[in-house]
């Protein structure tokens, strides 16, 4: 029988009717290219968790979203059960899934194939950074959930794709895993945070230039995108993530993306300490 007593929404998200100034042209970046978005993080937002999380980004230029925001929580450590096999090493599950709201395309309510990708990518990156042996026999389990996607409005409109977006997801949920993480007491090597940098067409035809947090909002074609695990206090890269097409006449720049990649890591990191920090400071 149907159910009578609810309201169902629509199958698909809904946007408002677009107006003039809507189909204007697509704005430029106006900050610097070495820059990344403003970010905020806030630790505990979970209290029944071990550990939990919630960050938010700043919106990007000449969008009319709010931002990206995703939310962790850390359940464990805590003992596997008598029927799983002996391990020496703590047995990391990580589990990444958009809202069915958080994009123009409405998600459902299983998994796909792209957040599976984010969930395998995201455990490799928080695997080199736990000290897997202090943990024998346990198993930590990470659930990240993506609650407004960072795809353009007009981009979305145009495309129809979030190519592109899932690079930044990734190095927020990298980010907001390793708060998570931190705030659950779990130990490990160094505070992991992720990065982004992409190789964009320039302002002249033929010239490429790399740029930080990438947006296809703004910019008219973005050729390849790099996202890097980074610990900075070891200078080590626990994952990197490398999509797109670089031009092979210049071996190079595929150093200069891995490079600016791991700087973009470098300030979210800072981000997230500062964060941590005023977290002690508040206890």
């Amino acid at each position: 029988m149907a159910d009578r007593r609810r309201v169902n929404g629509p199958a698909a998200v809904t946007l408002p009717p677009l107006y003039d100034e809507d189909l204007s042209p697509r704005p430029t970046r106006s900050r610097p290219s070495n820059n990344v978005r403003a970010t905020y993080l806030k630790t505990g937002i979970t209290p029944s968790a071990s550990g939990s999380a919630y960050l938010e980004v700043e919106a990007r230029d000449g969008s009319p979203g709010s931002g990206m925001k995703v939310t962790c929580t850390v359940h464990g450590p805590r003992a596997l059960p008598r029927s799983a096999p002996f391990s020496p090493h703590v047995v990391l599950s990580t589990h990444v899934k958009y809202a069915p709201f958080a994009t123009k395309h409405r998600r459902g309510y299983l998994r796909d194939s792209s957040e599976r990708d984010l969930s395998t990518h995201l455990e490799t990156a928080l695997r080199g950074a736990l000290i897997a042996d202090r943990w024998p026999k346990s198993g930590v389990d990470v659930v990240v959930t993506i609650i407004e996607g960072d795809e353009a409005r007009q981009t979305a409109l145009d495309k129809g794709s979030d190519e592109w977006d899932i690079m930044n997801a990734f190095g927020s949920c990298v980010n907001v895993a390793a708060a998570a993480l931190a705030d659950a007491g779990i130990d490990c090597v160094d505070l992991v945070s992720g990065g982004v940098a992409a190789l964009v067409s320039g302002k002249n035809e033929g010239e490429t230039e790399i740029v930080l947090d990438p947006a296809p909002s703004e910019h008219e074609t973005i050729l390849a995108a790099c996202c890097v695990a980074y610990l900075p206090v070891r200078d080590e890269v626990t994952n990197l993530w490398l999509k797109g097409d670089v031009p092979s006449t210049d071996p190079s720049l595929y150093r200069n993306l891995v490079a600016r990649a791991v700087n973009a890591s470098k300030g979210s990191n800072k981000a997230i300490t500062a964060s941590l920090n005023e977290t002690i400071a508040e206890i």
